[in-house]
């Protein structure tokens, strides 16, 4: 025990003792670190220019934003559920996976928005880029491509339903429409939409199921599961019809 005192004692001097050494050593290399500072340069005529640190600061909340943006004012909702609702008629959980309808319903979206996301980056994007325009005046302008998208997509029905609930006045003009009244009642019209879609797209499989439970059922194979017998069948039938190539046709032309 007395040992170990006395090298705990030793280590405690040695720290005291090396202490203002390593103070010394911080001090120097605080004084001779210049720094960094983040200036705005004034411009030309007085017209504030955004900083480059400030721009990547603007860019990295976008890319945060972007998946909220992609689900709510896009044909991403509608994509992904006709899709889901397609890979569930067929009885297959896993199969195509998630990550495959995921990508096909991004590369689907982007497709279908092209347009709206171009007039979108040369409305607002480019402006501020340029220092044309200021971050407010940029998000204003290319809010408005999707704004027109959303109200040619959303029912009437919809729209006076949020309205409704939000107390709020039906505007004179889709201009004078509030964003937050627009997107909850285009994302109504696009589940209803996509609800629609999916319901034509189970009919054929729900009737193919009810012949093979029919079938077996008067063949007395009571044990065999449908399933089993319809799975096989449905494949064949859908690739046969050429299924996908219908089906994302119908799905792009809804937005038409």
């Amino acid at each position: 025990m007395r040992a170990s005192a006395r090298r705990c004692g030793r280590l405690m001097r040695l720290v005291a003792a090396s202490l203002p050494l390593l103070l010394v050593a911080l001090g120097g290399s605080a004084q001779s670190d210049p720094g960094i500072s983040l200036t705005i340069d004034p411009g030309i005529a007085g017209t504030p220019v955004i900083a480059d640190a400030l721009k990547i600061l603007f860019g990295l909340t976008a890319i945060a934003l972007i998946p909220a943006v992609l689900i709510a004012m896009t044909s991403f909702t509608r994509t992904i559920i006709v899709l889901a609702m397609l890979r569930h008629a067929f009885g297959m959980q896993d199969t195509p996976p998630n990550m495959v309808l995921v990508s096909l319903g991004l590369f689907l979206t982007v497709f279908t928005m092209a347009p709206v996301l171009s007039t979108s980056y040369e409305q607002g994007i480019v402006p501020l880029l340029e220092n044309r325009a200021t971050v407010d005046e940029a998000v204003t302008a290319s809010l408005v491509p999707f704004r027109e998208f959303m109200i040619r997509q959303t029912r009437d029905s919809d729209l006076v339903l949020i309205l409704d609930i939000a107390n709020a006045p039906i505007p004179d003009s889709a201009e004078t429409l509030e964003t937050i009244h627009l997107v909850p009642a285009f994302l109504l019209s696009e589940l209803k939409t996509a609800f629609q879609i999916g319901f034509i797209i189970l009919l054929p499989f729900l009737l193919l199921d009810i012949v093979v439970a029919s079938t077996l059922m008067s063949l007395g194979m009571l044990m065999v599961p449908p399933t089993i017998i319809s799975l096989p069948l449905k494949i064949m039938m859908f690739v046969l019809i050429d299924g996908w190539a219908l089906s994302i046709r119908a799905l792009l032309g809804s937005f038409g």
